[in-house]
């Protein structure tokens, strides 16, 4: 069977950051999709000549967008969103690692693995690199959830053997035992990848660390996240526990884990050898402006990292993040940039790459997902203002499809979500 939204429609192919005119848009669009693939995107009237006995759903009302991709988001702390007052190391002490440790009962952790799954579908995200559990049972829940609800998810035990609550270590010989366990049974299943997860070098011995790179190495198309650069304290600790290293990233490098396959989560205060690097590497950094402002860890120097030649992805960061929406998170990048005498001006077109194809590209799933292309994933979000709100009036009286996106990132949040799709299958409401 043929399904055709019809739609207004926008989306972008190609990096605007790297050439003008990237955001393809249509008034009167309509996307095709049969099979869990797209079939064709385009104007409404060539699209539905096309597929003439295709179903079509009226979405005029809507904006039809690709999937939203975060590529930073901790699944164990969705209840401790809103922690008010605290910087990252005390935060991490007195409201993120307690609540982590709550993950060893398998019963509470697999509701946390539902509400934290239902809050990326209801906000739009249709893929994501989730920073999982330090309990192989909680990581399990978490696999098992996003397969249910089928969402597009990466992610991994956290593994971690020094300077955290003693009852979120292992050793490096265990956390490999489980991690191959995870790995042999979630990893290709459905739409489930998985990534090797060091909770950051500070909380690991050279022992975990090495044998992150050996875990990475031992398959070529798993993924590796974690931590660098977020705060001057956390750079300091890492200096202290490492202190043969020139800088963070070093700590990783060594270990053979800055690759193509890499995402490290906010980079706020690089060193300018640190970018060099990442970009040789291919790697790329999940920025994550809501967490980074509710902690006070800093602005992020996005034009460092673009004209360095480092990839840059958007990641909501919860439990230190203010939610899961994509849209409000792109909103605050863009206001981070403006508030920096060196900032990116960003518009409609840059920040809908940073939520769609920057964050696949990132995952290594360019050719998946990521935009509207023909041949690609039917991954999409339909945003329609709730009747009467600002958001309705502000979009009843733009000029152009791009006017429209740039009233979604300014206004619309998870009410506006109207349907979410996955390989063609609706996954909200």
């Amino acid at each position: 069977m043929i399904y055709i939204v019809r739609a207004q429609v926008a989306h972008t192919p190609s990096n605007p950051f790297v050439g003008e005119g990237t955001l393809v848009a249509f008034d009167d669009g309509a996307v095709a999709f049969s099979g869990g693939r797209i079939l064709a995107c385009g104007p409404w009237s060539e699209v539905s000549g096309a597929f003439l006995d295709a179903s079509v759903l009226d979405a005029r009302d809507s904006l039809l967008l690709p999937g939203f991709v975060d590529c930073h988001v901790h699944f164990p702390q969705v209840r401790i969103i809103g922690a008010m007052g605290l910087e990252l190391m005390d935060w991490l002490r007195e409201r993120a690692l307690p609540e982590e440790a709550r993950m060893a009962d398998s019963t509470y952790a697999a509701g946390v693995a539902s509400e934290f799954v239902s809050g990326l579908a209801a906000s739009g995200t249709t893929t994501a690199l989730v920073f999982g559990s330090h309990f192989p049972g909680a990581q399990s829940a978490l696999f098992r959830a996003a397969l249910d609800r089928g969402l597009r998810v990466a992610s991994g035990l956290v593994v971690s053997d020094h300077g955290l609550l003693p009852s979120l270590h292992v050793s490096a010989e265990t956390a490999w035992e489980f991690s191959r366990e995870l790995i042999d049974y979630w990893h290709g299943r459905g739409l489930l990848r998985y990534a090797v997860t060091p909770r950051f070098s500070a909380s690991c011995t050279e022992e975990m660390l090495s044998m992150c790179g050996d875990l990475l190495a031992d398959a070529d198309d798993l993924l590796f996240t974690t931590h660098l650069n977020e705060t001057l304290d956390e750079i300091s600790l890492v200096r202290s526990t490492f202190p043969w290293a020139s800088d963070y990233l070093a700590t990783y490098e060594r270990f053979d884990l800055l690759g193509e396959r890499s995402v490290f989560a906010h980079d706020v205060h690089p060193k300018d050898d640190e970018l060099r690097r990442l970009a040789v590497a291919g790697a790329a950094v999940a920025h994550c402006p809501c967490s980074n402002a509710f902690l006070g860890s800093g602005l992020f120097p996005l034009r460092r990292h673009l004209d360095a030649g480092v990839r840059v992805a958007m990641g909501t960061d919860v439990g230190a993040g203010t939610g899961f929406g994509m849209l409000k998170e792109t909103l605050m990048a863009y206001q981070v940039q403006m508030l920096q005498r060196d900032g990116v001006r960003l518009g409609p077109a840059e920040l809908l790459w940073l939520a769609t194809g920057a964050g696949a590209g990132a995952l290594g799933l360019a050719s998946e997902v990521g935009d509207l292309t023909p041949g690609k994933s039917a991954d999409f979000v339909l945003v329609r203002p709730p009747a009467g709100s600002t958001l309705a009036a502000v979009m009843a009286r733009a000029e152009s499809v791009e006017e429209q996106l740039g009233a979604v990132f300014t206004l619309a949040r998870e009410e506006s979500i109207a349907e979410v799709r996955v390989a063609g299958e609706v996954v909200w409401p």
